[in-house]
């Protein structure tokens, strides 16, 4: 709550104080909320302060108890007004929000917080604005139809997996016979210049030649553009920077690239002996490829699921009238991001790439946030209308499965979750989950081919 959150809650009273409040509508999913703190409450708390201080006060001369009243008036005057002033708000508070049932999303912001202040006589007023889950009602969802992936594994969607696992315990070597060919690894200057000047740069850059991107800026045929580049060489790629860059002298402007080659390296395979199969802790190579097939189908079955909800979410957006609050608070967008992260998460990226992703996901998200907010809104009513929970035991059984992913501990990893916040977002999001797969057990479910460019 601002410079008020560590006030606390205010040590309840014997005989609850009701404060004068107004509430007022202040656009679409807000309230402004004024609040009157009077005189007499204000008298009524700094005495029952200044009473329990020099209960205890250490006053050199006295002993504790008994230092005169105007001494200890005098001498913690400033601390017990301030002590008082944010006990008072945050009391009154409180009770604004209780008493109104405001559902608040976010942080309220206050208007002009510093003039918020204990006055000499007469009461303290202010004011702040806070954004509140806004009434809506869900659409009917008894006709609700799905379709349902169907995906089948093949054999080569197995050797695809086993190519991917000897890359990774693969080895980079040094090329000195030839130029840069496709899925060659690259070390380079990079020099991002907007009309002729350099905006960004980065030395020893690593870059994998195949499509993707360079600094953040999408580059769709890198392999091509970079195919036959020898040590020494520069070449200049010019490419179309999104309009959420992290840089913002580079946002939706034409881009030049100028990479400048140091050094060529290529991947040489793992060669599947008995020895790589016995390091990976298999007997033979079809044990080790029964495991790449489970766990395809695992994460197979996870997508599907996914696909699913996702079926679920937009038909809940498309017929869900909804007003949201007319500005996004930076918190939200810091929602819509931890979201994201722990659902590459969930699926099995390491945390190393979704780390490396985060920037990105930032500015995605401050363009999707509308859309997010609005799923949140509509997801939390669903999951309270259907009483839906998430427990300590589930919330353990996600965490020990993302840490299994990522090779951590799973109590090291519920901590850092806690700290970052995403703890949080996980329970939220496995709540959401939970209330869509009720809504798909009363679904009509269609099973779909899906076709081989599909599945790629």
């Amino acid at each position: 709550m601002a410079e008020y959150e560590s006030a606390g809650v205010a040590e309840e009273q014997e005989e609850k104080f009701d404060y004068p409040i107004k509430v007022e509508d202040a656009g679409p999913g807000a309230k402004r909320v004024t609040v009157e703190v009077p005189p007499e409450r204000i008298t009524s708390e700094l005495e029952k302060q200044f009473k329990e201080l020099r209960q205890q006060a250490a006053v050199p001369g006295f002993r504790p108890g008994h230092a005169p009243q105007k001494l200890i008036r005098k001498r913690f005057s400033t601390d017990v007004k301030e002590q008082v002033r944010r006990s008072l708000i945050s009391e009154s508070y409180d009770q604004a929000v209780e008493k109104n049932k405001l559902q608040v999303v976010g942080e309220p912001v206050f208007e002009n917080p510093d003039a918020i202040k204990l006055p000499e006589d007469g009461p303290m007023s202010y004011s702040f604005t806070v954004e509140v889950q806004p009434e809506f009602q869900l659409p009917d969802l008894s006709n609700l139809k799905v379709k349902k992936p169907k995906i089948e594994i093949k054999e080569e969607n197995v050797d695809q997996a086993m190519q991917n696992l000897r890359e990774q315990q693969g080895t980079l070597v040094p090329v000195e016979d030839r130029g840069v060919e496709p899925t060659d690894y690259l070390i380079a200057d990079i020099h991002l210049k907007v009309d002729g000047n350099v905006v960004a740069h980065q030395h020893d850059a690593q870059l994998v030649v195949r499509p993707g991107r360079i600094a953040g800026i999408p580059v769709d045929d890198l392999d091509k553009q970079l195919t036959g580049m020898t040590g020494g060489e520069t070449r200049t790629i010019t490419a179309r920077a999104p309009e959420g860059h992290s840089t913002e002298q580079l946002r939706g402007k034409d881009v030049e690239i100028e990479i400048a080659l140091k050094d060529i390296k290529k991947m040489e395979l793992v060669e599947v002996t008995p020895e790589f199969m016995h390091d990976l802790g298999f007997e033979t190579e079809q044990e080790l490829r029964q495991a790449l097939r489970e766990q395809m189908e695992e994460k197979i079955n996870y997508d599907v699921r996914q696909a699913m909800r996702e079926q679920v979410y937009r038909y809940l957006l498309d017929n869900t009238n909804i007003e949201l609050p007319t500005s996004l608070s930076d918190k939200q967008t810091d929602r819509i991001v931890s979201r994201r992260a722990v659902d590459m998460r969930m699926r099995g990226l390491p945390r190393e790439q979704v780390e490396m992703n985060l920037e990105r996901l930032r500015h995605g998200a401050q363009n999707e946030a509308i859309r997010e907010l609005k799923l949140f809104f509509v997801l939390e009513k669903l999951a309270t209308e259907q009483n839906v929970d998430v427990d300590e035991a589930e919330l353990n059984g996600r965490i020990a499965m993302l840490a299994v992913q990522g090779d951590r501990r799973p109590e090291k990893l519920k901590q850092e979750m806690a700290k970052d916040g995403s703890l949080a977002t996980l329970y939220v999001q496995m709540r959401e989950q939970k209330a869509v797969d009720k809504v798909l057990q009363k679904a009509q479910i269609e099973e779909v081919e899906i076709e081989p460019e599909k599945k790629e």
